[in-house]
């Protein structure tokens, strides 16, 4: 890889790992911020506006032959993904729902071996296993409480976003950037509307911070994050891609850390070295292979 290329792909790295850092910050927002418990309403919110806004100032209409795949990504990026994490953060703690989470990228190397019948590459493999390993020594402890819809609601959520990070880079549908992620989160919203009718309770009257923060997680943790979470879908690795989604825990645990006052102890801070470690592996590993 030239000198000019691997500028080119550091800097793809870095804008597409910025999407899972503020994701991370979903858990402290959904579980400090926002009213409780109305997590299908904080989806909602979050996705259908910045994606009307997106479509408003890129419209562009998808081919007819694409329209049942932009279907299948909007509900498996979006729509059940974005329900999924809003149960989690609302029911567990922000670390441990991001840590579950942190699978995808072992996922999507599933996907790709039983599918595409592309083994990993071995140092890829073990590092990502490594990521999520580093992850539980930073979370799993005896203080830990459980909460059974919370954990398979983070565990579900990671399984849609590993098919949609898979599907969207073996699909290639024919959309710019932005149209394209408009159009998800449109259809994401409209399948969580009814959700949010019929499940959650009625908004209480919002208080400014209220709007602030849903006003966060629909510009920068939506409009913003997944712009540039699918530029980076389109131009890196998938399983590079997935292995930046261990950043969204690493933020919930620090932010965690430095706002909530909660505890790291030494095995904790080794945990986190080794998850920071294994996403500098995979991308180091992936960058070799271009």
């Amino acid at each position: 890889m030239s000198p000019c290329d691997s500028l080119r792909h550091g800097r793809d790295v870095l804008l597409t790992a910025l999407a899972p850092a503020i994701w991370g910050s979903t858990y402290i927002v959904a579980s400090e911020l926002l009213p409780p418990d109305r997590p299908f309403t904080a989806a909602l919110i979050r996705v259908l506006p910045a994606g009307l806004l997106l479509l408003l100032f890129s419209w562009q209409a998808p081919a007819r032959r694409d329209a049942w795949r932009l279907l299948v990504l909007g509900a498996l990026n979006i729509g059940v993904f974005q329900a999924l994490l809003f149960v989690a953060a609302y029911r567990l703690p922000g670390g441990l729902a991001a840590v579950l989470g942190a699978i995808q990228p072992l996922l999507v190397m599933l996907l790709a071996w039983a599918v595409d019948r592309r083994a990993p590459a071995q140092a890829t493999l073990w590092a990502a296993v490594a990521g999520v390993l580093g992850l539980a020594v930073l979370l799993l402890s005896p203080q830990t409480v459980f909460e059974p819809v919370g954990i398979a609601a983070a565990l579900l959520g990671a399984a849609c976003m590993a098919s949609g990070v898979w599907l969207t880079r073996r699909w290639q549908l024919d959309l710019r950037l932005l149209p394209l992620t408009g159009w998800q989160l449109v259809i994401g919203g409209v399948m969580l509307a009814p959700l949010a009718w019929l499940a959650d309770a009625p908004l209480p009257a919002l208080a400014p911070l209220h709007w602030a923060a849903y006003a966060y997680l629909s510009l920068a943790g939506a409009l913003l994050a997944y712009g540039l979470w699918f530029r980076g879908v389109a131009r890196l690795p998938t399983v590079a891609v997935a292995s930046l989604g261990l950043l969204s825990p690493l933020t919930a645990v620090v932010l965690g850390w430095t706002l909530l006052g909660q505890s790291m102890t030494g095995m904790a801070l080794c945990g986190l070295a080794v998850a920071l470690a294994s996403v500098l592996a995979v991308q180091w590993t992936a960058s070799r292979s271009r």
